[in-house]
C-alpha cells in the first residue's frame, strides 16, 4: 500500500474542547473510535466528558451522555457550576427509577434491575434512534458489577466497540478504576487511553495531572501533564519542550541602565541568556533586577516579574522609593506584573504563564524573584530543578533575557544544596554584607558569565535613589565575600567623600 492510499484513510480529528489537551494528542482524537478516561472519584472525568460534548455541539455535532452514576439533576448542577447548559445534549439516565419504556424520554432502565445484556442493547438502542456523533459512557464499573465475572464484561465491552464503529461515534468511555489491580482488558480494547491523576499534597490544593497513555496510529507527547480543574472546566497544561519553539533572535547586548554593571558583566546583557542574583535577604538583588527591566523599558522592550514574595503594590511602592517608579510602563501594559502564589500553583501553570508572556504579549525580559519560593512551597515534585532547567533553555532560544533571583541564608549568603541553581545560570552576580568601620556594608560581584569576559574584582554598592551605585574596587580588603573583611589599605568607601565635606 502506498503512502498516498494510507493518509486517504486517515479519520478526521476531533478536538476534544479542553485547553491544552488537543496539543498533547497532536490535534485531537482520531474520529469513530472508542477511547478509555479513567482516574479516581473527583479526578475530573465528568467534567472532561462534558467539554467533550459541548465542544461537539459547537462543531454542530449531535452529543449523547449516557450515564449509569449520576442523575440526569446532578449533570446538570455540575455543568451549571462551570458555567455551562447542556441545551442540545442528550442526556440518558439509567440510574432513574422509570425503568425501560419507550416512552422514557431520558431514563432507560435501572441497572439493579436488568442483567448486562439488557443495558448494553438499551444503549445500542438508543444510539441507533439518535445517531449521535459524539458519545461519553459513564461510567464503566457499573457494568462490570453487571457482568459479575471479568471474561463476560470484556465480551460485553468489545460488542460495544463494534457497535460504535459501525456507526462512526467518536466515544469516551468513563471507569473509576475501581477493578483491583486496574483493567488491562480495557486498555487493549480501547484506540486510547488517558489517565488522570488527583494527588493530596500536605498543604494547599490538590495536585492534578494527564497522561495520555495510548493513541493508536497518532504521535502524541509522552508523559505527565500538569492539570487544573476550575470552574469553567479542565485545562492541560503541557510539558514545555524547549527544542520545539526556538526562534531568530537578535545577539546584540544592551545596557542593564548602570556602566558600572555594565562593564563588570563585560559590555551589559545579552538576549538569549540568563542572570542569576544571589544573596542574603535585603541586599539589593530585586532592586537591582527592577533597574535592568527599567532600562528594557526605556528602549522600547517589555517585561513582565513574576513575582512570589511580595505582591504588586508593594513592588510599585517600593521602586517608586527608589526613584525606579515603573507604573507607567503598567499603565501602557508594556510591563507585565504577576503575583505568584506558589501553593496554588503548580510547575506547569508557571511556565505556561511565563510561555503566555512570552508568546502572546511579546515579553522580551523576564525576572523571576524569587526562585526559593517556588522550589521550596512544591517540595512534592522531585522534578522542579528539570522543569526550572527547560523553561530557561526555552526563554533562551526564544532570546529572552532572564533575570533569576535567589535569596540565600545568613549575612555571609549561604545557599542550601536543594535550592543551588547557579550552574544553570549564563551569568551570576553575587550580593554580600561585610562589615567595615563599625557599618554594615554590600558588595558585590561577578562570580561567572558565560558570554563574556567580566571583571574579577569586588565592588562595594549602595541603593540609593535612582538605583544602584557601584563604588571602586575593594583591592584593600581581604575575605569581603566571607563577610569577614580584613583592612588592607587606605581605599575609600562610598560616602567617605561625603562625610569629609
Amino acid at each position: 500500500m502506498t503512502n498516498q492510499s494510507m493518509s486517504a484513510t486517515l479519520p478526521a480529528v476531533e478536538p476534544t474542547g479542553v485547553p491544552g489537551l488537543d496539543d498533547v494528542t497532536g490535534g485531537g482524537l482520531p474520529a469513530g473510535h472508542l477511547y478509555l478516561v479513567e482516574g479516581t472519584p473527583g479526578a475530573g472525568k465528568t467534567t472532561l466528558g462534558l467539554q467533550f460534548l459541548l465542544e461537539g455541539r459547537t462543531l454542530g455535532q449531535k452529543g449523547m451522555y449516557v450515564t449509569l452514576s449520576e442523575t440526569t439533576e446532578e449533570l446538570a448542577q455540575g455543568a451549571l457550576s462551570h458555567g455551562w447548559d447542556l441545551e442540545g445534549i442528550e442526556i440518558f439516565d439509567l440510574v432513574s427509577d422509570e425503568g425501560l419504556s419507550a416512552e422514557a424520554e431520558q431514563s432507560i432502565l435501572q441497572p439493579s434491575d436488568f442483567e448486562l445484556g439488557e443495558t448494553i442493547r438499551g444503549v445500542m438502542e438508543l444510539v441507533e434512534r439518535e445517531k449521535p456523533v459524539r458519545v461519553v459512557f459513564d461510567s464503566l464499573s457499573e457494568l462490570r458489577l453487571l457482568a459479575q465475572n471479568s471474561l463476560r464484561y470484556r465480551r460485553q465491552i468489545l460488542a460495544l466497540k463494534r457497535f460504535f464503529l459501525k456507526f462512526r461515534c467518536t466515544v469516551l468511555m468513563l471507569d473509576d478504576k475501581s477493578a483491583a489491580g486496574g483493567d488491562m482488558h480495557l486498555h487493549s480494547i480501547a484506540h486510547g487511553v488517558i489517565q488522570l491523576e488527583q494527588n493530596t499534597g500536605t498543604y494547599g490544593p490538590d495536585k492534578r495531572r494527564m497522561r495520555v497513555v495510548k493513541l493508536r496510529g497518532v504521535g502524541f507527547r509522552e508523559g505527565d501533564h500538569d492539570v487544573s480543574l476550575s470552574r469553567g472546566g479542565l485545562q492541560v497544561f503541557t510539558r514545555l519542550i524547549a527544542s520545539e519553539h526556538g526562534r531568530a533572535h537578535a545577539q546584540e547586548r544592551w545596557s542593564s541602565g548602570n556602566a558600572d554593571l555594565d562593564r563588570l558583566l563585560g559590555g551589559g546583557l545579552t538576549p538569549g541568556t540568563n542572570l542569576l542574583f544571589a544573596g542574603p535577604a535585603g541586599v539589593g538583588k530585586t532592586t537591582t533586577a527592577v533597574s535592568c527591566a527599567r532600562a528594557s523599558l526605556e528602549r522600547g522592550g517589555k517585561a513582565a516579574f513574576f513575582l512570589f514574595d511580595e505582591g504588586t503594590r508593594t513592588f510599585l511602592t517600593r521602586a517608586r522609593s527608589l526613584g525606579l517608579g515603573v507604573d507607567e510602563y503598567v499603565a501602557d501594559g508594556r510591563l507585565v506584573l504577576n503575583s505568584v502564589d506558589p501553593a496554588e500553583i503548580s510547575a506547569g501553570q508557571f511556565s505556561h504563564r511565563v510561555r503566555e508572556a512570552v508568546e502572546r504579549q511579546g515579553v522580551t525580559t523576564v525576572v523571576i524573584d524569587t526562585l526559593n519560593a517556588y522550589l521550596i512551597a512544591m517540595p512534592g515534585n522531585n522534578y522542579l530543578l528539570l522543569q526550572m532547567h527547560e523553561l530557561l533553555t526555552y526563554l533562551n532560544v526564544q532570546g529572552v533575557t532572564t533575570i533569576l533571583v535567589l535569596s540565600q541564608h545568613g549575612l555571609s549568603g549561604e545557599t542550601p544544596n536543594d535550592v543551588d541553581l547557579s550552574y544553570l545560570s549564563d551569568s551570576m552576580l553575587q550580593f554580600r554584607y561585610f562589615e567595615a568601620r563599625g557599618q554594615l556594608l554590600k558588595a558585590v560581584s561577578v562570580v561567572k558569565s558565560r558570554t563574556s569576559e567580566h571583571a574579577t574584582t569586588i565592588h562595594q554598592f549602595r541603593l540609593g535613589q535612582g538605583g544602584l551605585e557601584i563604588g571602586a574596587a575593594l583591592t584593600d580588603f581581604e575575605g569581603v565575600m566571607a563577610g569577614v573583611p580584613r583592612y588592607r589599605g587606605q581605599t575609600l568607601l562610598l560616602g567617605d567623600a561625603e562625610k569629609a565635606q
